[in-house]
């Protein structure tokens, strides 16, 4: 790596620690730079330890020191390479087993460590570990003509270096321990300082069931303190041959000038569209289970909703049937001040930055916030806004839905598009005109694209398809599968082995 991606890589990262820190407490202390004699041992990877402390044992995968992990993790690829396919049914079948035996501690587990979120939606998201994919989805491609016969398989990378958030840490590690498993692959997992504890926990528990029935040991790794070194030296491990990110856009920044592969996680702000035919009575009931679910933490939770003038005030009745709570101007003018503070940017504009200690807080918290006094048992906020305001134009990640009253369809979908902000990452209509759904789909090219139901149906719950907590927007996979996480490899057999 140059030395100016490296700086960038220091940078970037500085930033997003620093920021995303303060969801559960001060950022750890960063390192210092390591010095060129340091980085080359590392790069060599020479078998000698650079961190501190005990660097070179393994807590059942939880690991101290990058240079560790990442040779631990290689071993475990030569001993899982050797169980072949099967071996990797075994692996991803004791993942699932061990997730499923442990839904409720680890649920409380996370909650309590982090402070974001809802404990029954902690637990839910560990229990549907059955709907993401494995081994089956690594189908080989074949073509066979009269010059001979061509294979094409999905082979491991090996390694993966891989991010974790603090919104959702087990069960983003566990979706991706089972896709890149099923791949063929290892990982070694640089965590969110803040959910650093829950993925140690998930990481001892599934490597100590996988060396019982396997014999592998290490085959997820941790890395039991992250910071900015640990993660710089992830990124550049020969050892790692791939990087995988689930953040924001700064740490997605970071892995993308690591000079590796990367597939990337990147930021979102969906924005929901109902237009003048909806089910409006149903449109409110799944605006609420997709904006509340975990206090609105997913990434493709709804965040901000456009409605067609003529049915805005029906609207509106209709969530309070569903039991949103309604918060007048004062309330919302009062929230507002507490959700966001305002930073200049390098231009000397004034832009609204989110207050991180309201992240993924209860209903009843921001009511409070707000002056206002919900029913006990309440569930999502709501608000008429404008279509500039900061609950519309941010990522907040609060269970606070803004509405904004648009005078027709093509209006709503021009507003939808603006706030999404071009990241293509999720949208959502609830409409029985084809041709207005046909028309936002096309205009959002988002790579979710919910019709008439929750959020959580991209993602299979509620509609048809596979689970993953890691939707690659950035660098376009989509939402990943084992088949992600692997290199084509073709094989030729010129003028010979076609029996037609």
């Amino acid at each position: 790596m140059s030395a100016i991606d490296q700086e960038t890589v220091r940078s970037v990262v500085e930033k997003v620690l620093a920021d995303l820190g303060r969801v559960s407490g001060p950022a750890p202390a960063l390192a210092a730079k390591p010095s060129p004699a340091a980085t080359a041992k590392v790069e060599k990877n020479d078998g000698e330890c650079s961190c501190k402390g005990n660097g070179a044992k393994s807590d059942h995968g939880v690991f101290s020191c990058v240079n560790s992990a990442a040779q631990a993790a290689h071993d475990a690829f030569l001993k899982l390479r050797k169980l072949g396919v099967e071996g990797r049914v075994r692996a991803i079948e004791i993942v699932k087993g061990v997730c499923a035996a442990n839904t409720e501690s680890w649920g409380s587990f996370e909650l309590k460590e982090t402070g974001i979120g809802r404990l029954d939606h902690k637990i839910a998201k560990l229990e549907i570990m059955n709907k993401v994919p494995g081994v089956e989805w690594l189908r080989p491609y074949a073509l066979s003509g009269d010059d001979g016969i061509t294979l094409e398989e999905y082979a491991p990378f090996g390694v993966v270096g891989a991010i974790l958030p603090v919104t959702h840490s087990v069960p983003t590690m566990t979706g991706n321990v089972i896709n890149m498993v099923a791949a063929g692959n290892t990982v070694v997992f640089n965590p969110h300082p803040g959910g650093a504890k829950s993925a140690a926990l998930a990481t001892r528990e599934y490597n100590k069931a996988i060396q019982r029935e396997l014999g592998i040991e290490n085959l997820i790794c941790s890395i039991e303190e992250p910071t900015l070194e640990s993660f710089e030296k992830i990124s550049k491990h020969e050892a790692i041959g791939i990087m995988a990110i689930t953040g924001g856009p700064a740490v997605v920044k970071a892995a993308m000038h690591s000079g590796k592969r990367a597939i990337c996680a990147g930021p979102g702000n969906p924005v929901v569209v109902v237009d003048e035919t909806a089910d409006l009575a149903r449109a409110a009931r799944n605006i609420i289970e997709g904006g509340a679910f975990d206090n609105n933490l997913l990434c493709i939770g709804e965040k901000a909703v456009f409605v067609v003038g003529s049915v805005f005030s029906q609207f509106r009745q209709e969530l309070e049937r569903a039991g949103a709570a309604r918060l007048d101007a004062a309330q919302l003018e009062r929230l507002t001040a507490e959700a966001f503070t305002y930073r200049e940017d390098d231009g000397g504009c004034s832009h609204p930055v989110v207050n991180r200690e309201l992240i993924g807080a209860d209903p009843d918290v921001l009511a409070g916030k707000a002056g206002a006094r919900i029913p006990k048992g309440c569930e999502l906020l709501f608000a008429e806004t404008d279509a500039g305001h900061p609950f519309v134009q941010e990522e907040q990640m609060m269970p606070m839905v803004p509405i904004v009253s648009v005078p027709d369809f093509e209006t709503g979908v021009h507003r939808a598009k603006e706030a999404e902000h071009g990241y293509r990452h999720s949208a959502i209509i609830h409409s029985t005109n084809v041709g207005n759904m046909t028309h936002m789909g096309r205009e959002m090219d988002t790579t979710i694209y919910v019709k008439n139901g929750p959020c959580v149906a991209g993602l299979g719950l509620g509609g048809e398809g596979y689970l993953s907590y890691s939707v690659a927007t950035t660098t376009g996979e989509g939402i990943t599968t084992p088949k992600t996480f692997t290199r084509v490899r073709r094989c030729v057999m010129v003028e010979n082995l076609r029996i037609v």
